[in-house]
């Protein structure tokens, strides 16, 4: 049976035991139940900073952490992070071109309950929106805790974007490896058209993908971890070889993948493309396989906008 982890505490609880080896890093809490690194200070409690609810001084806090010489982390729901302390993150984090890595979890419209207020659909059109910040967002555990590493080595600010729920394992723990702004062709099963697909949702990517292959569609899935920097280069080859582009988001289509990608295409190599993800809408209350149903973003709404966009080809 597949193993199912969150991503936020797949990333949170491998930072924890890389800390019991690795000193060069601190860690900075808003009292939320973020990515488990709120247990951090039980075993570090001199390197682990609590502001309380409180995100615009922490982000400040962590600021001058870092402009000291600190490698540092800090944790709280995306909402907060890319909203309450925007101006924060942008002008003390980013201007300076700090060692600071925001994780924003309870992504997209997987917080279910929480409801429109705590579903962070527009934190990667903010995050990308600012010079110097990197943003990256994991597709299961096994990516997100070979990302920790990663990002305890990181130069610079970093924004690492993950959700709220579990999700079964895609990735195999002993050959997945990380690179940075660096695509991974997860499936190509031919030249029919490309899905481009970033977090957790690859898994809905992959069954589309199955089910498209048997009526005859030959795709390829690209997972973009790295949102930016983005791989120009395996989305332009994708274009060339592909003639069609489909990008699959748990996020406003409004300045995250979907747009990033079309930057690329437009610039490069124009082909029909899809943008799935939230319509210009806000999240909802509710069930979150519903919603993505209600949103388009479901497996069999995957695969009918694929023909769809196959069909768009000359």
């Amino acid at each position: 049976m597949a193993k199912t982890l969150a991503t936020r505490m797949a990333f949170g609880h491998e930072l924890i035991e890389i800390a019991k080896t690795n000193e060069n890093f601190v860690v900075c809490n808003a009292d939320t139940k973020a990515c488990g690194l709120e247990k951090f200070g039980k075993d570090f409690p001199e390197r682990e900073f609590s502001f309380g609810i409180a995100e615009q001084n922490m982000v400040g806090g962590a600021a001058g952490l870092a402009a000291c010489g600190n490698k540092v982390f800090l944790a709280t729901f995306a909402v907060f992070a890319s909203m309450r302390a925007c101006e924060q993150v942008r002008t003390f984090v980013c201007y300076p071109n700090l060692n600071v890595t925001v994780i924003g979890t309870h992504t997209g419209l997987q917080v279910g309950g929480d409801g429109a207020t705590h579903a962070a659909i527009e934190d990667v059109a903010i995050m990308r929106s600012f010079p110097n910040m990197t943003v990256v967002q994991p597709a299961d555990a096994v990516a997100a805790k070979a990302l920790a590493h990663a990002a305890v080595d990181f130069k610079g600010p970093l924004y690492v974007r993950l959700h709220r729920n579990p999700v079964a394992d895609i990735y195999d723990p002993a050959t997945y490896r990380f690179e940075w702004g660096k695509a991974n062709t997860v499936v190509d099963y031919g030249t029919d058209m490309t899905i481009i697909v970033s977090g957790i949702l690859l898994k809905k990517a992959l069954d589309a993908a199955e089910i498209l292959k048997e009526q005859g569609i030959l795709v390829r899935v690209l997972d973009m971890a790295t949102i930016k920097p983005l791989d120009h280069e395996a989305v332009i080859k994708a274009a060339r070889e592909t003639g069609a582009i489909m990008t699959i988001e748990d996020h406003t289509i409004l300045g995250g993948l979907g747009s990033a990608v079309a930057e690329v295409l437009v610039e490069n190599e124009p082909v029909p493309m899809q943008r799935i993800g939230v319509q210009d809408k806000f999240g909802e209350s509710g069930d979150p396989e519903l919603l993505y149903r209600d949103h388009g973003m479901d497996v069999d709404s995957i695969v009918a906008k694929a023909k769809e966009l196959t069909a768009r080809k000359k």
